[in-house]
């Protein structure tokens, strides 16, 4: 007899959950409301701290981008990015808003963790990381997932916080490979990890592995290969497949082998509570495979799968980093800021810079659309209307597909009835 999901259990921490984690997906995708909704389901939804100063403004009203944007702005014009830094007290408290408060809404059996990435950088590495992971913790964050890096100083920095061996902490891997020197990093704190997130090449946004190899790899042998060196080093530690797995059974499959759970992203991302605007919600469902690259446009230097539609793409913006500048290095540099000088020198009138995107501006407006590999199989996944556009989902509608379906099937919402296409785009 085929098994679904909730034939299984999560165990982290004591607890037992629905071994379903929804991603981290940022600046702001997967937003508290998703985060909320798959924790009273029963499973771990994450939140993300990306660019969590401009979340905080969105979401609470406060003027953290405007004081920084006001205070650097002789700075405009220059080249040199050097002198922008992040307040950190004002950082921390944007990341105690953004925790805090979706830890106090939280209901259900599940649990919120927040997806915290090495590689925004913001001028400070490690300092502005420090904050981020110690507010959080501060916040009472249920768990941390140490993404977008290898993060083999981050156990230090947080290792004198009274939560350090309370909070449930994860990493996230692209092979054993990566995580041989993470795990020999814990060890010296004696707190290793309590979950393990490998992440195959089919994931969205930022990947792991080479613009050249990356199709080389597959989730199906990179799990098996992590599973084996945990068995070897005598180590118990969850290990968690994400990238790719679009049905409950894709997830079974990985059961049966010895994983504790799956993560999921993609299929979440065309649901009521995801933070994308409607109207790229619909460029998702519409996207086909020849749609979907994998390039090396992103200033941190990770290949990054994206729809190639993504408007972003060649924008010639100036850059803004007195207001965010997420991703300036600990020199204050950043690749879109050199390529963008470059083309204003060439050509002053009309900037355009096809090599790489000015990703703080264009994550907050929802104009690079990253997604999983799947993308184009969203469209199987629900209903397109009389009006041409396809029925929005509940984070609920996908968890319980996710949980109960079998055999790769995907039981479709019920249908509602159409709106009309001007009351439609209004509300994108």
């Amino acid at each position: 007899m085929s098994k679904a999901i909730n034939d299984f259990r999560l165990k982290l921490g004591g607890k037992e959950y629905v071994p379903i984690l929804v991603g981290g997906m940022g600046v702001d995708i997967s937003t508290a409301e998703l985060a909320l909704e798959i924790a009273r389901l029963g499973g771990i939804g994450h939140i993300s701290d990306a660019m969590v100063p401009t979340v905080s403004d969105r979401r609470f009203k406060t003027k953290f981008v405007q004081e920084k944007q006001r205070k650097y702005k002789y700075n405009v014009g220059s080249t040199d990015k050097a002198v922008v830094q992040f307040d950190l007290e004002r950082l921390a408290e944007a990341q105690r808003l953004h925790v805090g408060r979706t830890m106090e809404a939280k209901k259900g059996d599940g649990a919120v963790f927040v997806n915290c990435m090495e590689k925004l950088t913001m001028n400070n590495p490690r300092d502005t990381l420090q904050v981020r992971l110690l507010a959080a913790m501060d916040a009472e964050v249920e768990g941390i997932t140490l993404s977008a890096g290898l993060h083999l100083g981050s156990m230090e920095l947080m290792k004198d916080h009274p939560r350090f061996n309370d909070v449930l902490l994860g990493i996230i891997v692209s092979s054993a490979r990566a995580l041989r020197p993470f795990l020999k990093r814990a060890a010296k704190y004696k707190r290793l990890p309590d979950y393990i997130i490998v992440e195959g090449p089919l994931a969205g946004g930022h990947l792991g592995f080479g613009i050249d190899d990356w199709q080389e790899f597959d989730l199906k042998t990179i799990v098996p290969e992590v599973l084996n060196f945990l068995k070897e080093n005598e180590l118990d530690i969850p290990v968690i497949p994400a990238g790719g797995v679009f049905t409950g059974t894709d997830a079974v499959d990985f059961f049966e082998s010895g994983s504790s759970a799956v993560q999921v992203a993609t299929r979440f991302t065309v649901t009521n509570e995801c933070g994308l605007p409607e109207r790229t919600k619909h460029h998702y469902f519409e996207a086909e495979e020849e749609d979907i690259v994998v390039n090396t446009i992103s200033p941190t230097g990770y290949p990054m799968r994206m729809l190639k539609q993504s408007p972003g793409i060649g924008s010639g913006i100036r850059p803004n980093c007195e207001a965010f500048g997420y991703i300036l290095d600990n020199h204050g540099h950043c690749a879109y800021v050199e390529a963008y000088n470059r083309e204003l020198e060439k050509k002053p009138e009309k900037i355009s810079v096809p090599d790489k995107p000015c990703l703080c501006t264009h994550f907050r407006k929802f104009s690079i659309w990253t997604c999983g590999h799947y993308v184009y199989r969203l469209k199987d996944t629900t209903h397109k209307l009389e009006n041409g556009k396809y029925q929005m989902l509940s984070a609920e509608e996908v968890f319980r597909d996710y949980q109960y379906s079998k055999d790769h099937a995907i039981t479709l919402p019920e249908k509602k009835q159409s709106v009309s296409s001007d009351v439609s785009l209004a509300a994108a």
